[in-house]
């Protein structure tokens, strides 16, 4: 990455990644770790794994909840201060409860946020578990709210459960609850306005509109399309009045989150988040790494780079020998992604057997 290209996204190189405060080279502290537990998942979204569905992995290949438990402490111990935990779809992994009680146990440590991703389809019998292990935080995905289009969209039913799901969480306690949205063109872009009034208008919801992504095998550009930002705004204040609020967390989020209003001026309980992933990246102030089901850390969900921890960590490694193996990893994180269309590429010439598909990386 040379001094021109890193000025492009507004930053500067300062020097060798540096673990303590798992800083990178750019001097971007990473302070959140999203845990993917499993690549198995309850629905089939066409955005987010190939049509002809992943080869799953051998059950010993995925960390056990001791493994995840002590790279999540290290990482903890490295300067991260949130955790969250996603699949596939995570509430499928059997023994979830426990795992979020041990990672909850990490507030004592220095964590000081837990969340998790999930489709919502079997929520509501783990609200109680998950509020008492610590769980801050969930975010829902919900692309629409017609229960054929859900199905075509998700390949099962379940639209009215996960919508009954949703207002359960809002009601249950949780410091926040947001609902993700996949926007593509010709499928979902009609309900933009539905949606928001559905979960924000009267809840303290906040709606999420994300960018349709390319991953391995996900017809993104084919017969899905992207819906941009600017699209997503515009179709929004055809009905709505929109004021920018900033991204969030502080300005080291992924959404450029507004407070919504009728017309009339009637102010929305909740707000609307919008992920430009594609097309106004927010690159200069990536605060996020992940680690894969399988143990691979990775520091660019765009970005095919990652480094096996699994098998040095059931080698015996010690906790400095995988901090130097997290410092490789930050070191090769770049100012910012390729373009959709770069990406889309490259990913097309690895091929699936080099390229990860969403749902393998981690939602």
């Amino acid at each position: 990455m040379d001094a021109d290209t890193a000025a492009a996204y507004g930053l500067t190189v300062r020097g060798d990644a540096r673990v303590q405060g798992l800083f990178d080279r750019f001097g971007r502290a990473h302070t959140y770790l999203r845990i993917s537990v499993t690549e198995r998942c309850n629905l089939r979204c066409r955005y987010c794994m190939p049509e002809e569905g992943v080869q799953l992995l051998p059950k010993d290949h995925l960390l056990s909840f001791e493994e995840i438990e002590r790279l999540a402490s290290l990482f903890v111990r490295l300067g991260v201060r949130k955790i969250r935990l996603t699949g596939g779809e995570p509430l499928v992994r059997r023994g979830i409860d426990e795992l979020v009680a041990r990672i909850g146990a990490l507030k004592a440590h220095g964590l000081e946020r837990l969340m998790m991703t999930s489709n919502a389809l079997l929520l509501r019998d783990h609200i109680p578990a998950l509020l008492q292990a610590g769980m801050d935080a969930v975010n829902l995905s919900l692309d629409t709210l017609r229960p054929d289009r859900f199905r075509r969209v998700t390949g099962r039913e379940g639209c009215e459960e996960t919508i009954a799901a949703i207002h359960a969480a809002a009601r249950a306690g949780f410091r926040k609850v947001k609902v993700n949205a996949v926007v593509m063109k010709g499928v979902n872009d009609d309900e933009l306005v539905d949606l928001a009034r559905a979960f924000a208008r009267d809840l303290p919801i906040e709606m999420r509109y994300i960018e349709y992504m390319p991953f391995e095998g996900n017809g993104w550009g084919e017969e899905l399309q992207m819906f941009s930002a600017a699209s997503i705004r515009a179709r929004l204040e055809e009905q709505l009045r929109l004021e920018a609020r900033g991204l969030n967390d502080a300005g080291a989020g992924t959404a450029l989150v507004y407070d919504a209003f009728e017309q009339d001026g009637r102010a929305f309980r909740g707000q609307i988040g919008i992920i430009s992933s594609m097309t106004e990246p927010f690159c200069g102030t990536c605060n996020r790494t992940r680690l894969t089901a399988d143990g691979h850390f990775r520091w660019c969900l765009l970005d095919e780079g990652e480094i096996d921890l699994r098998a040095p960590l059931r080698a015996g490694a010690t906790d400095g020998e995988l901090e130097r193996l997290i410092e490789d990893g930050l070191r090769s994180k770049r100012a910012g992604h390729a373009p959709a269309l770069v990406l889309k590429e490259t990913q097309k010439a690895a091929g699936p057997g080099h390229a990860r598909s969403m749902i393998r990386i981690g939602g």
